[in-house]
């Protein structure tokens, strides 16, 4: 190839181009910067709640206060800040930062360059192996073949040939002619040498479109998020009404606009669920975490739950479902079909002269996936026996070509002895060669389609023998013998078909979608029991009308040649229909259907920057069972962060309770914006933590996901809220009213207020863990974290009622030791109310053929 080389462009028109046009890359990254985390973080509403309760401090001169409370702010932007961003970097570890290499011909000399230096016009030199740094066309190939799978979504390499050349029917790959003159960057060269003109590059390419296509795409807002949202903003409009109430009601009652405005902001801090991004950002942060011992990696946090509530998985074969590779699935010999899957004894005597030849046929050292697979077979069941010759020569290779889909080497034996050639390629092209008459081209022709409906790749093998040294010039002049065929499949992933068991067992439609053939398609559908009854073709599915989709996706579970934008449409169909939709995948043919699902979920390994950046969860050893237990962590997290948001609600309502009261009857204010923050800090998302550490429901992935119109938080829901929330305020405030009737100083039984509400808090969580009505699972299965935080957050209660210091940092004065065991006892007092309101409320729920009590969860 090398004397016939063209010399390529010269270092001006380079510099020219690269001015013009740019350098060969994507630009598709949509890292976060580490501004743009604190920009996301600083527009929480209760980050600014604090931030304006510290100003007004700042402005009343109480620097101390505005200190402390700026100092919460910190702390809780620095964990959040601290754990997006760590999930970033986890992200960035994945990328292989270097661009790939290639060979390109400058000045009339063959350069080793980086492919972003690659530009339009250059001449790249092609080996197996290398990586295809842009799109181009084919000047020259000499056995050519190269991995497309990740922009087409088959497993086959195709052969490729000379722009110009005419394929023939019998072209070596199911994708007939198309592009068999033509490369594409991001590929694989897998088989033989060629040259290639640049075409295109950066987002001029296939690649590139693919990754410039998923700008255009919103991101899906998780339903949770949604509904957290809703429920925060009716929340926000009841508390700066009250805010405005109350404020008003401080100025023409006490005076003091400043003391108002502080009062005002107090209340709004208590009714506005400024503990909800801090209880979402723990909860999904630490489930992330859980889900990252499964070798998944949450990309965002939202997706944790809403992976729980998906209906439907779209799947797509190509290294998601299957390994992508090749491996040796069946031999034909004599129309005796021997399936050799997951074979261990030995392989009958008959069929070692096909694989003898198969191999022969092959590359000594191949890239080729399939080739690969022949050498790996042989070497199993070959080995120690008469048909393995390493002290043969290979004398010539006759290269498959559009016109004849075959290849033949011609070995030399020992002296003496007939020279040996061996062919593989195309069945009916090697029923040609070996000039079969009609009816044994149709046994051929059965015995391949039958082959073939198993999804395996088919090809056919023969042998011939020729005088030393007298080798024609075309393979036609061989008289070859059919020796059988051989069928190759890209395996099933071993973990596949329990995986989709279990997703069907938990209510999941498992959608496969390839750009394989169907019959492929089905084969592999039905080997991981996914449902083939209907395969619908991606140019089917295009031709219906909107309607005739969406009707049409609710019973079709296969989905065959399958283009990038074909695959795009069946996931918004799925959304039209009300489907929550998780979507894995690896190619860059998967990027915007990973970006348009509620969750995507690329294939670390194997899986391209462009999908790992589309997707919200990637599967760090890409094993697809790892999907489903993400699953049931997803499912077990929402309803753990259910019972989280219902205690949450709960405790809000003493805070507006104490905040309002003593306005009301004249007496000192009890709660000031840095008791409201310490019980953001720790009480809420301790709290947080002990409910993301319960068990699993043993049943959970035996039930079906949950309903879109069922509510997260229901009028039930907020109804036991209420009811608790009640029954502490009135236990505090009773508390409250009468240490001051006794003549306790404000400070003091300020101080015993905050304590028995704190306590009332913890108990709460005991009477909150169980879904059933008693005793029953109140205290037992404590994770041992949720015992330290407990622990810890009544000790912080204990140091800010008792040691002087800290006790004046928060306005308060250390209770005698009476008046302490006084507090304490009437706050844990309150989980009896707590238990006989969850039976009352059963009772009732009962009665009224409502829900359970035992559904609260």
């Amino acid at each position: 190839m090398t004397p016939s080389i063209p010399p390529g462009l010269d270092a001006t028109s380079v510099a020219e181009r690269q001015r013009a046009e740019g350098f060969n890359e994507l630009g598709v990254d949509q890292r976060r910067s580490l501004l743009h985390i604190v920009g996301e973080v600083c527009r929480e509403p209760m980050f600014l709640l604090l931030i304006g309760a510290g100003a007004i401090y700042l402005i009343m001169g109480d620097v101390h206060e505005a200190l402390i409370l700026l100092g919460f702010v910190g702390i809780i932007m620095g964990v959040t800040i601290v754990q997006e961003r760590r999930t970033e970097n986890a992200l960035s570890a994945l990328r292989d930062l270097s661009s790939p290499r290639a060979l390109v011909i400058r000045d009339g000399k063959p350069l080793r360059i980086a492919g972003r230096e690659v530009v339009r016009d250059d001449i790249l030199i092609l080996a197996e192996g290398d990586r295809v740094p842009a799109d181009g066309v084919v000047l020259e190939a000499h056995e050519l073949a190269a991995d497309e799978s990740l922009l087409t979504g088959e497993s086959e390499a195709l052969s490729k040939f000379a722009a110009g050349e005419p394929a023939s029917g019998a072209a070596t790959n199911t994708s007939a002619d198309e592009g068999v003159g033509r490369l594409f960057a991001g590929t694989l060269i897998v088989r033989g040498q060629g040259l290639m003109r640049v075409s295109a590059i950066g987002e001029h390419t296939e690649l590139g479109r693919i990754g410039k296509s998923l700008q255009a795409i919103e991101l899906e807002s998780s339903p949770l998020k949604d509904e957290v949202g809703l429920l925060t903003k009716w929340l926000a409009i009841v508390a700066i009404g009250l805010c405005v109430l109350v404020a008003l009601l401080f100025v023409l009652l006490r005076g003091g606009w400043l003391e108002g405005m502080l009062a005002g902001i107090t209340l709004a801090m208590g009714i506005l669920p400024q503990e909800f991004p801090v209880i979402l950002i723990v909860f999904l942060a630490l489930g992330a975490r859980r889900i990252g011992t499964l070798g998944v990696l949450t990309r965002r946090l939202n997706s944790v739950e809403t992976l729980g509530e998906t209906t439907v998985l779209c799947v797509d074969k190509t290294g998601t479902l299957t390994q992508n590779r090749m491996a040796m699935a069946a031999l034909s010999v004599g129309g005796q079909l021997l399936d050799v899957r997951g074979r261990s004894e030995p392989l009958p005597d008959e069929y070692h002269e096909i694989l003898e030849y198969v191999l022969l046929a092959s590359e000594i050292d191949p890239h080729d996936p399939m080739e690969q697979a022949f050498h790996h077979f042989a070497r199993e069941f070959l080995a120690n026996t008469e048909h393995l010759h390493p002290d043969w020569d290979l004398a010539r290779e006759y290269e498959l070509s559009p016109q004849l889909p075959a290849m033949s080497h011609l070995w030399q034996a020992k002296a003496g002895s007939s020279d040996i050639v061996a062919a593989k390629g195309a069945p009916e092209a090697i029923a040609e060669l070996c000039h079969l008459d009609d009816k044994a081209r149709r046994q051929i022709g059965e015995q391949a389609a039958q082959m073939a409906e198993q999804g395996l790749r088919v090809l056919g093998v023969a042998k011939a023998k020729r005088p030393p040294g007298d080798w024609p010039e075309i393979q036609h002049d061989f008289d070859f013998e059919l020796l059988g065929l051989v069928g190759l499949a890209d395996p099933l992933r071993p973990e596949v078909p329990a995986a989709v068991a279990e997703c069907r067992r938990a209510g999941i439609r498992v959608v496969m979608i390839t750009g394989d053939h169907p019959r492929t398609a089905a084969a592999i559908a039905r080997s991981a029991g996914i449902d083939d009854a209907h395969v619908l073709s991606g140019a089917d599915f295009a031709a219906l009308s909107p309607a005739e989709q969406v009707e049409q996706i609710r019973s079709t579970c296969v989905f065959a040649r399958v283009s990038p934008q074909q695959k795009l449409a069946i996931v918004e169909a799925l959304k039209t229909a009300g489907e929550v939709v998780a979507m894995t995948g690896d190619g860059v043919n998967d990027a915007p259907a990973l970006k348009a699902a509620h969750i995507g979920i690329a294939m670390g390994k194997r899986g391209t920057d462009v999908a790992r950046e589309a997707a919200s969860l990637v599967l760090l050893e890409d094993d697809f069972a790892a999907i489903v237990g993400a699953v049931r962590l997803g499912r077990r997290i929402f309803a753990n962060l259910r019972q989280a948001l219902i205690y949450t609600l709960a405790v809000h309502l003493p805070i507006i309770g104490l905040s309002i009261l003593p306005l009301l009857f004249g007496l000192p204010l009890v709660l000031a914006p840095i008791h409201i923050a310490f019980l953001e800090l720790v009480i809420d998302p301790a709290c947080s933590v002990v409910f993301e550490a319960e068990g699993e429901d043993p049943a959970l992935m035996q039930r079906p996901p949950r309903s879109r119109d069922e509510r997260l938080v229901a009028a039930r829901h907020i109804g036991l809220s209420l009811v608790q929330g009640a029954l502490t305020t009135a236990v505090v405030a009773g508390l409250y009213w009468a240490a001051l009737a006794r003549g306790v100083a404000s400070e003091e039984a300020r101080a015993m207020a905050f304590l028995a509400l704190v306590t009332a808090n913890a108990v709460l969580i005991f009477a909150s863990r169980s879904p059933r009505p008693g005793w029953h699972g109140m205290f037992t299965g404590l994770s041992p974290l949720a015992v330290w935080v407990l622990v810890g957050t009544l000790a912080a209660v204990t140091v800010i009622t008792t040691v002087p210091p800290a006790a004046a940092a928060f306005g308060f004065a250390p209770p005698s030791v009476v008046h302490w065991l006084i507090s304490a006892a009437a706050g844990a007092a309150t989980l009896l109310l707590f238990i006989l309101a969850k039976v009352l409320i059963s009772e009732v729920a009962k009665r009224g053929n409502s829900a359970s009590f035992g559904q609260l969860r």
